[in-house]
Formats: C-alpha cells, sequence, structure tokens
C-alpha cells in the first residue's frame, strides 16, 4: 500500500492500528523479531511502521541533514529535540521521515491512525519538535513496512505473524531491546513457547 492510499482510504480494515508480531520462523531477515504497528489495511494492502528497530542516526543529523539548524546550531536545540527517538521505520523509503504521536498535535497533514494516534509525514511537525513543540509524546521512523493486495493475509496464514490490539506505551516506549518480548506477553505467550514451524490445530 502507498502512502497516497493511505491518505484517500476510506475505511478502516481490521488489521488497522493492530500491532503484528514476527513469528520465530520469519525467514524475511528485514522483519525478524519485529514489532510492527499496523497504520493501514485495505484490499489494497498495508502499511506500517517496525517499532522495535533501531537508527543510528539521531534527530540532530535529520535536522542537519534537511538544513534547518546548521551544525553551530546543534547545542542550542532543547533537550527534547536533541534526544528525540527515531527508529528504523522498514524497508520502503529508507530515506523519507514518518512521526508516529499522539493526537495532541494535528495539522493539516497529519493522517489519523486511531482514536489516539496520527501520523505526520511533513517538515511542520520536524520543525515543531526542533522548537520543543509538536506532540506530547512521539517517535520519528526512516521508511515504512508495506504490503500489496492480499500479501500480508497470506503471510498471516502461513504462520508468518501474530496479531493482537496495540498498547500505546509500547510504540512510544524508547526501550527497544525487549520490545519484542513485552509485544508477546500481550498475547500471553514467550517466544520459546512459539514453534517455528506453521502448523493449525
Amino acid at each position: 500500500m502507498s502512502l497516497s492510499t493511505l491518505k484517500n482510504r476510506r475505511e478502516r480494515g481490521f488489521l488497522d492500528g493492530q500491532f503484528l508480531i514476527a513469528m520465530p520462523g520469519m525467514a524475511d531477515t528485514n522483519f525478524a523479531r519485529t514489532v510492527i504497528y499496523i497504520c493501514a489495511h485495505s484490499d489494497a494492502g498495508a502499511m506500517g511502521f517496525v517499532i522495535n528497530r533501531p537508527q543510528t542516526l539521531t534527530f540532530t543529523d535529520v535536522l542537519l541533514h534537511l538544513e534547518m539548524i546548521k551544525s553551530d546550531d546543534a547545542i542550542m536545540l532543547p533537550r527534547a529535540a536533541r534526544e528525540f527517538p527515531i527508529q528504523t521505520g522498514g524497508p520502503v523509503e529508507s530515506g523519507r521521515g514518518f512521526v508516529l504521536h499522539s493526537d495532541d498535535y494535528l495539522s493539516d497533514s497529519s493522517i489519523p491512525v486511531s482514536d489516539d494516534i496520527s501520523m505526520t509525514a511533513t517538515l511542520d511537525i520536524v520543525r515543531a519538535i526542533s522548537k520543543g513543540g509538536g506532540p506530547k509524546r512521539a517517535t520519528m521512523l526512516l521508511g515504512y513496512a508495506g504490503w500489496g493486495a492480499g500479501q500480508l493475509e497470506a503471510e498471516i496464514g502461513n504462520n508468518g505473524w501474530l496479531n493482537c490490539a496495540p498498547n500505546e506505551e509500547l510504540i512510544f516506549d524508547r526501550s527497544l531491546d525487549d520490545k519484542y518480548e513485552r509485544a508477546l506477553a500481550l498475547l500471553g505467550v514467550t517466544p520459546a513457547m512459539l514453534s517455528s514451524e506453521a502448523g493449525h490445530a
């Protein structure tokens, strides 16, 4: 699913706003041990963000790349901006930034994902964050995960993913190392309990 499809969608799919948790047998290294927050799901496909992969770039690096600040001014950034979290959101358009955030910040370009969470992919939110403003809770993700029509459903059917209701605390939690295990705990399971082999009762 493309971003333009997300903007123009009319109704939510059953996986909208859900967590996808990779099964241990996930062969695609892009998604091994990942937790994905699905932002849009429809007959046209799906898109979402990996929420437990680190990113080497900092928010300061992003501001410098976008020429929103000069290197000499980086030290003057508010602490919240200097420490603003950036993660690897997925393999599609990995050079593009998206901000997943609480709904206390909304612009004309913000796209509601759920009743409480929105996504904004324009420079206005980056400027707001750089000045110490912006949403109360947010994280920037570089790139996203996307599936074509029927692709995600097939992967779930082939035992590639588990899905469950999201936990907002987990979405914005900066502790990434054990986020996979904590997402599985939402379902009452541990990695050791899951078989890497596909099987259906």
